[in-house]
């Protein structure tokens, strides 16, 4: 008897990931999820420099501001809370300090205009079609940072929105590295405080619009993590206790998935060694002066050592 219905995935013919490309992830908090797995199996990625962004508009534009050193000046931030925030970022940035602020934004523009310059793969991660316009400004934002909701409309993006949003990231990323390989995932994280209705309508916008780009473009593609959890696991167990974010068991089987079709054999068969290598690393001895044990360390350091020498990026 067959009881789950089972994904049919492959391995990726082209341009799968190595311990030698360089992925940048941008977006809603599943793409922290993954972003903290490459950290783990020391694959070079980086996640996020905006914190998380839910929507595409918010990603593109960083993404263009990034690529144009559009730096931010002093009448774009808000004092908000007994805090300096900034609408086109994730509160995680926020600071007591404005000058502090104003400083980590433009430091993080420039990494991100560095990391899309030199991107092999960059991972984009869709949460939501919903966005708030910051009615002062006429300009939506990508987080609200709790000012009061009067001062904000929302609004529903089409797919025609979101098309266009996403062709203007490629276009744009491709402008300065014209070989970077796009890969979309939809969050499969439900967004139940827009309502069960407006949840299912903001995801199937965006999978309409990143299936029109996937449909009619080369090197982009897209992978069912949202299919995965919906259809496959379909399960309250696989949920936080919120009932919204994937749990860890989620994120540990999609994050296989991932690996089995998006990474190289050669890389699985290095991530794990890493896996092992952290594995050790986190063995408590009963007696860490012990004769043992200190050769358990000597052949620990050797492994590292010999791991360092073919990937010199990784570090533990």
């Amino acid at each position: 008897m067959n009881l789950q219905t089972k994904i049919k995935l492959q391995p990726q013919k082209f341009n799968q990931i190595d311990y030698n490309s360089k992925v940048l992830l941008l977006g809603s908090c599943f793409s922290e999820n993954i972003g903290k797995k490459f950290d783990y199996f020391k694959l070079q990625s980086s996640t996020n420099p905006f914190g998380i962004l839910f929507h595409p508009l918010a990603i593109e534009n960083l993404i263009v501001r990034a690529i144009n050193k559009d730096y931010y000046i002093a009448e774009e931030l808000h004092f908000v809370n007994e805090q300096w925030c900034c609408l086109d970022a994730h509160s995680r940035l926020n600071e007591v300090s404005k000058d502090d602020l104003f400083s980590e934004l433009n430091t993080q523009l420039d990494h991100t205009n560095k990391k899309l310059h030199k991107a092999s793969h960059l991972v984009i991660t869709l949460g939501t079609a919903w966005v708030y316009r910051y009615i002062e400004t006429d300009k939506i934002v990508a987080n609200c940072h709790k000012i009061p909701q009067k001062k904000f409309l929302k609004q529903l993006l089409s797919v025609d929105d979101i098309t266009q949003s996403l062709e203007a990231i490629i276009t744009l990323v491709r402008s300065v590295n014209p070989k970077v390989n796009f890969l979309f995932t939809i969050s499969p994280v439900r967004h139940l405080k827009d309502g069960f209705v407006e949840n299912n309508r903001s995801k199937s916008h965006l999978l309409s619009s990143i299936h029109q780009i996937v449909d009619s473009k080369n090197q982009i593609d897209y992978f069912p993590s949202y299919e995965i959890l919906m259809d496959e696991l379909r399960d309250y167990r696989f949920y936080k206790t919120d009932m919204v974010h994937p749990n860890q068991q989620a994120i540990d089987y999609i994050w296989n998935k991932f690996s089995s079709v998006w990474l190289t054999e050669e890389a699985l068969s290095t991530l794990n060694l890493v896996a092992g290598i952290q594995a050790k690393r986190a063995h408590k001895p009963f007696n860490p002066n012990s004769k043992a044990h200190q050769e358990f360390l000597t052949k620990l350091q050797s492994e590292i050592d010999d791991l360092h020498g073919k990937y010199p990026h990784i570090l533990f």
